[in-house]
């Protein structure tokens, strides 16, 4: 991780055990809350590594990264009943792969658009840190639906972890 990284030092904090936004850890990433929940669920997905592209990680780690990250999506959006989920890896701001995940509601903006057509004063305007009960709510209600998901997708996960193996680790069948 580099020091200059505001990711990186958000994920040094999770490792100290000091993130308050802090949810779970997946083999590749690790899942927040986002400092605002102006759209109630907004759930970040952070690559444990720092990279700054998507195509800078490693292939096995890639697919299993892009794997976690639906199945983030898919636990956010049950979790907070979403009507659809707005994902994004954008990384202007931060340059260090990671997901914005947003559970949209029919009706949660005035004009049908993108989050960011949202008044950013307005996005940013509460502090789920200021209301701790609401951000303990939020990260059980989302770390129990990440669990469900798990579950039912371990099948699948371990079709992955097979295909994904790095070729050193894998188990010669001849």
């Amino acid at each position: 991780m580099t020091s200059t990284c505001t990711i990186c030092e958000r994920i040094k904090l999770i490792q100290a055990h000091q993130n308050p936004y802090f949810v779970y850890e997946l083999t590749t990433g690790y899942v927040v809350l986002a400092d605002s929940q102006y759209f109630e669920g907004y759930t970040l997905f952070l690559a444990k590594h720092h990279v700054t592209e998507l195509h800078h990680l490693p292939a096995h780690e890639k697919l299993r990264y892009l794997e976690e990250m639906s199945i983030v999506q898919e636990a956010c959006a049950q979790a907070f009943h979403a009507d659809k989920m707005n994902i994004e890896l954008l990384g202007n701001g931060d340059a260090h792969v990671h997901w914005h995940l947003f559970p949209r509601h029919n009706g949660d903006t005035p004009n049908p658009g993108p989050v960011w057509w949202t008044p950013l004063e307005t996005i940013y305007g509460d502090d789920v840190s200021l209301d701790i009960p609401r951000l303990s709510r939020l990260k059980r209600t989302l770390s129990v639906a990440i669990e469900a998901t798990l579950n039912a997708r371990e099948a699948e996960l371990q079709a992955l972890e097979a295909l994904t193996r790095p070729a050193s680790h894998r188990i010669d069948s001849n």
